[in-house]
């Protein structure tokens, strides 16, 4: 691949991926022996170790365990007593990896799994609804925040989606996802499982996006995915969204974005954990 091609591949792009779909449940089977049993697993994904730890310590405070990954060019942060690290890229060898990767392919390391952005903070009285929902989602359902866009997008329904801002899968719900080709990576038109020529075609006048396919399994093959309300977790997202100042950094267009140093630079840590109450894990 070309050396953008290679930083695509593991950002969870149909497009730009060519490893072996059997190499990968290889890879898989061994995420599922570092999982063991455990019963409720959180996903957060290392960009920068002071926000990760935080993530770790608010999901363990709900009665969840966090399931530490990485990106590859930042490294595993320092974990707190009771996460589990993984490293999803061990095997792969990617140059970046997004958490999304992971996410298409829950169906063969667990039973259920949350997830959030690693620039996500949330109230604990935030935190212990979303605890409560997920935990009570039945095999086959789902759960993630429904995204119109902006206003330009709002009649563009071929561009809405979900979100993975945050959110929980079951296993049969991301195996179904998989086999009708129709989940959480970007292009779902080049999704392998997508194999006649008149699907293709009907699926690339949607967009490209990451969880435009887990909308259009709802739709078109009847997936159960329970919404969740933007309104209850913006709050504490630290995005450029939210900051009209936010200064970006090279490459905060294409995969190569450097995140850790866009928040660090952008929000206080010390400033978002008093206004959400959760300044005391610090």
């Amino acid at each position: 691949m070309e050396p953008m091609e290679q930083w695509r591949a593991g950002t969870g792009d149909w497009k730009y991926f060519n490893i072996p779909l059997e190499h990968v449940f290889e890879i898989a089977a061994g995420w599922k022996t570092i999982l063991g049993d455990v019963e409720k697993p959180w996903l957060c994904w290392n960009v920068n170790p002071r926000w990760s730890i935080l993530q770790q310590k608010l999901v363990l405070a709900v009665g969840w365990t966090p399931i530490v990954g990485f990106d590859p060019r930042v490294g595993a942060p320092p974990l707190v007593e009771g996460s589990i690290l993984i490293d999803f890229n061990e095997k792969l060898q990617l140059p970046v990896l997004w958490p999304h990767f992971p996410l298409e392919f829950v169906f063969l390391f667990a039973d259920r799994l949350a997830f959030w952005h690693s620039d996500l903070l949330c109230r604990l009285s935030v935190m212990r609804r979303l605890a409560v929902q997920f935990a009570s989602l039945q095999d086959g359902q789902m759960s993630a925040v429904f995204d119109r866009g902006g206003l330009r997008r709002r009649l563009k329904v071929k561009m809405h989606r979900f979100w993975e801002l945050c959110g929980c899968t079951t296993k049969s719900a991301s195996e179904n996802q998989f086999y009708n080709g129709a989940g959480w990576w970007r292009h779902l038109e080049h999704h392998p499982k997508c194999a006649l020529e008149e699907e293709r075609t009907r699926r690339s006048s949607y967009d490209y996006d990451h969880g435009v396919g887990i909308l259009y399994w709802k739709k078109k093959y009847n997936g159960h995915v329970i919404p969740i309300d933007i309104k209850l977790v913006k709050e504490g997202h630290c995005t450029e969204t939210r900051n009209k100042a936010y200064r970006i950094l090279p490459n905060h267009f294409n995969p190569m974005r450097n995140l850790r140093s866009e928040i660090d630079i952008n929000f206080s840590v010390d400033e978002i954990t008093a206004l959400l109450g959760i300044a005391h894990l610090l």
